[in-house]
């Protein structure tokens, strides 16, 4: 029986290391809309262009969630499927992927495909992937997998830290003053993904350094006491590496991985922004 673990292109990587033995593992792309252009979030897209192409117009930017008919041709690689999604708090991948899922099904009921909606996006996709790898490695049963990718999902946080507010006064979500003011006063607001998908922000600081305390502080209060992490950056790879050594001084049992963000995480971080799964 073959395996096959799906993704949108939120999860931050592009292939697995050490697949388990008769397992793939397929990315769907996310599509950011700047203007009359659009950018498909895959392994080609120049992502300094698109933040780039961002911040020179006036407009609102949007996003498109992959099509049903992309997510249902990963779907008949395998007889056996996986799939995760950036929360449908945000996007329709989920809706999507769920269509494609009963398409193929209808055609295919042999199959057995799970579509999880991750209620998150970024590094906690990646650490979900790694484990389901894990656990396919070490023969579970699919049911078995699926319902342990439903607890792992339900241990793990997503926090994230802004930097640079453009994108949310374009679309309407800040006030253009608030958001030049904030700028200009080096502000920084950290935000965490609910327990239902949704972003809430939780703490607003001056400067880097504190910014980074408080999500050191706040992996402590959510009782964080070692293992994986990831650390995704839009262009902060020095503020990145300064928060995974301080997780690794504090938590000597983490095993840290840094990633640039791609192109949609790009699109929500902003420049200088940091998400961090754990």
């Amino acid at each position: 029986m073959t395996w096959a673990l799906v993704s949108d292109s939120t999860c931050e990587i592009r292939s697995i290391d050490h697949l388990a033995p008769d397992t793939a593992f397929y990315t769907v792309p996310q599509k950011i809309r700047v203007g009359e252009r659009e950018y498909v979030d895959n392994a080609m897209l120049d992502t300094e262009a698109m933040l780039e192409a961002m911040a020179n117009y006036n407009g609102p930017s949007s996003t498109a969630c992959p099509a049903p008919e992309e997510w249902a041709e990963k779907f008949l690689l395998a007889d056996q499927v996986f799939a995760i999604t950036i929360t449908s708090g945000l996007s329709g991948s989920y809706n999507s992927a769920m269509v494609a899922r009963d398409m193929v099904l209808e055609s295919h009921p042999e199959k057995k495909i799970y579509v999880m909606d991750s209620l998150s996006c970024g590094g906690e996709l990646a650490l979900i992937l790694w484990h389901v790898n894990e656990l396919i490695a070490e023969g579970t049963p699919f049911e078995e997998v699926c319902a342990e990718a439903e607890r792992y999902c339900s241990e793990r946080t997503l926090l994230f830290a802004l930097a640079n507010f453009d994108n949310l006064v374009k679309n309407g979500r800040m006030n253009r003053l608030v958001g030049f003011m904030a700028g200009k006063l080096n502000m920084r607001a950290v935000g965490i993904a609910s327990d239902e998908g949704k972003i809430s922000m939780v703490h607003k600081t001056r400067g880097e350094i504190k910014m980074l305390a408080f999500m050191m502080e706040e992996m402590d209060r959510r009782g964080f006491i070692g293992g994986p992490v990831v650390i995704s950056h839009c262009n902060n790879s020095e503020g990145a590496h300064r928060l995974s050594a301080g997780i690794r001084a504090k938590w000597p049992d983490s095993k840290v991985t840094v990633l640039p963000c791609g192109g949609l995480t790009s699109f929500y971080a902003e420049d200088q922004g940091i998400l961090l799964g754990f």
